[in-house]
């Protein structure tokens, strides 16, 4: 088992939350109601969220989870309450100056493989930011690869091919990822660049990340990058990614938590901890914050300020279970000053 703790979730089970607001809105009409769409990462413990703000406030949330780059889109054009994006603000163009943004959650984008004979011993796969940038290139095809073979010395890794996936929505994940292979590799950075959307040379594209995960799991020789908590609802292999101290890291929460250790919180709330330096010797290294978008005259806004502070306090003890970090507390502060701005 690679995770060092491993928690049973079924997909249906992730993404209930998600929907179940839906035929209970058309139930009453009457029912004060949020809606929000965007990133699907954060999609896990957004669904426990709402069951649990629901009730206790007799509202309702519907989130559809569509991908960071429809969230942005769809709270730009006044479609939604909330928009949800792994993607900050900046990584978007033509944004108004009256949407915020709230980091309300923390996790990280793994990196997974389906290799049928491929047997560690008690230790994930090995990868660094340099392979997979290459992999993603297109110019590293087979696992048996010398480099691969280099860095997994022990294993024995069969002569497979390399089948890249990518996500073909407009994804948060896509951003983790890329900016991460365009920090540690110039050729990378060059050719392919970090954004919720980039033209890879090789690969198929899957939606969503449970789109992503089926892929993988129906492919010998696959790779894709794929939000945590997916990979413990679909069980799959996470790699382990070297981290610019020289140690190689899963997506586990002592090692995401790690990651956002100390972070700075400027004031418009984009927090990066994407590839942090070699002071965080047990960062996984595409790690991330996910957020809310909202507008500050927002339609409902004594709504949305209940559910976010919510969902950045009492809502955070869902998190472990589902691979989310809990938000550390000058994030919390800050989220809470952000939201007081909200009319």
């Amino acid at each position: 088992m690679l995770f060092k703790r491993l928690v049973t979730v079924t997909c249906a089970g992730l993404l209930a939350g998600c929907v179940l607001g839906l035929s209970a809105a058309a139930a009453s009409a009457a029912t004060p109601t949020l809606n929000g769409a965007g990133s699907t990462l954060v999609a896990p413990i957004e669904a426990e969220w709402a069951a649990v703000w629901d009730t206790s406030t007799s509202s309702l949330v519907n989130y559809s989870p569509v991908g960071s780059g429809s969230g942005e889109k769809d709270i730009v054009a006044g479609l939604v309450d909330f928009g949800g994006s792994d993607a900050p603000l900046s990584s978007y163009s033509g944004v108004p100056s009256n949407i915020v943004q709230i980091p309300w959650a923390l996790t990280a984008t793994g990196v997974s493989y389906h290799l049928n004979g491929l047997r560690p011993k008690g230790a994930a796969l090995r990868l660094t930011g340099s392979v997979l940038a290459q992999i993603y290139l297109g110019q590293i095809t087979n696992w048996s690869n010398p480099q691969i073979k280099k860095l997994n010395k022990g294993l024995k890794i069969p002569h497979t091919k390399i089948t890249v996936f990518w996500r073909s929505d407009g994804s948060g994940d896509t951003f983790a990822f890329t900016r991460y292979l365009s920090d540690v590799s110039g050729a990378f950075a060059g050719k392919v660049g970090a954004s919720t959307t980039v033209t890879f040379p090789v690969g198929v594209g899957a939606k969503g990340n449970q789109g992503m995960a089926q892929a993988l799991i129906g492919t010998n020789g696959g790779i894709a990058y794929i939000a945590a908590s997916y990979l413990i609802a679909n069980r799959l292999q996470p790699a382990a990614i070297k981290n610019a101290a020289g140690n190689y890291e899963v997506p586990n929460l002592p090692n995401i938590a790690a990651a956002a250790s100390g972070v700075a919180v400027p004031s418009n709330n984009e927090v990066t901890i994407v590839d942090p330096g070699k002071r965080k010797k047990k960062a996984y290294p595409i790690s991330t914050f996910t957020y809310a978008f909202v507008p500050t005259n927002a339609p409902q806004g004594a709504l949305l300020k209940s559910f976010i502070g919510y969902a950045i306090t009492g809502g955070q003890s869902f998190g472990p279970a589902l691979d989310f970090s809990p938000l550390p507390q000058n994030i919390v502060n800050a989220d809470e000053n952000t939201l007081n701005s909200i009319n």
